[in-house]
């Protein structure tokens, strides 16, 4: 929640600078990077929403609770942020390829960039340090990490904080250029590289939110981790089957087949099941646990 909100001050206040700067120079890329800012910051009003709504516990209607919320309204952050950034962005670098803008203002701009960076920057440290954090305690590469993760929220700020400085540093060279060669022609040309740059982001965002809308099982580390705490619980014996699938961030609906430690008589194990499923879903990730009996059969999993 904290990364959410500091990127959503950042981009409100980079999203009024550069407006400011956008409306002085007349500069095609400024305004594309306005309007990559207003995207960000209504994106971030999505953000909040998803992670209030995919708070929310289990009730009779969701068993599962409604952590499948969050990457609903991540995904209208996503496509926000195809619609209004980059599709803004294309076509405001089109009209000025055929209708170049006079001279900018470029100390203005430059000192607007300048300012936006520093802004941006700070948001992306915090994003940065999650991501980080995370990557440590699950032992893998932080960018591995946050294009892996449940926490949709977090790979969103962490993506659209990454482009929105991309897309200074193109705004910047866009308006150096123009300086130089005395041709708007590359104000117009970084204008639309801001917006192939959003689009990409929120194609990227789209289908990682869809996989988990579908339904996305567990890493194979997650997956092995807990086989590996089944097998130490003292009632089950071996497990022959285990399918764990996101319901949302970082809470699971576990599905497996156990063999019951010892021979006991049939409602005797039913009942035992029935605990066990419970002591499972005592562990904060796990949402549900339903558990069957395996036949003899069936191999043992090994994690």
């Amino acid at each position: 929640m904290l990364t959410v909100v500091l990127a959503f001050v950042m981009n409100l206040l980079v999203a009024v600078a550069k407006s400011i700067a956008a409306a002085i120079t007349g500069s095609a890329a400024m305004l594309a990077e306005a309007a990559h800012s207003w995207a960000d910051a209504g994106n971030e009003v999505f953000l909040l929403i998803a992670e209030r709504r995919g708070a929310k516990g289990r009730d009779a209607r969701h068993p599962f609770g409604y952590g499948r919320a969050t990457y609903i309204w991540s995904m209208f952050a996503a496509f926000g942020l195809f619609a209004v950034g980059a599709a803004v962005s294309v076509m405001h670098g089109i009209t000025s390829l055929t209708e170049p803008e006079a001279d900018a203002n470029y100390l203005v701009g430059y000192a607007v960039l300048a300012i936006a960076a520093v802004l941006e920057s700070v948001s992306f440290a915090q994003a940065i340090r999650q991501v980080r954090a995370a990557g440590d305690r699950f032992a893998i590469h932080p960018l591995r990490f946050v294009n892996r993760t449940s926490n949709t929220t977090l790979r969103a700020v962490f993506f659209e904080d990454a482009a929105a400085l991309v897309g200074l540093a193109i705004a910047a060279l866009g308006m150096a250029l123009h300086e130089i060669t005395g041709s708007a022609v590359w104000d117009a040309i970084a204008s639309i590289l801001v917006g192939i740059l959003l689009g990409f982001i929120a194609i990227l965002l789209i289908k990682r939110n869809s996989e988990f809308l579908l339904g996305q099982s567990a890493s194979p580390t997650t997956r092995s981790a807990i086989l590996r705490e089944m097998l130490a619980h003292p009632e089950i014996e071996r497990v022959t089957y285990l399918h764990v699938e996101y319901v949302g961030p970082m809470q699971y609906y576990l599905v497996a087949a156990v063999d019951m430690a010892g021979d006991r008589a049939e409602h005797d194990v039913a009942e035992r099941l029935r605990r066990v499923e419970r002591e499972i879903e005592q562990h904060e990730p796990i949402v549900e646990a339903v558990l069957t009996l395996s036949t003899a059969d069936e191999p043992s999993l090994n994690p």
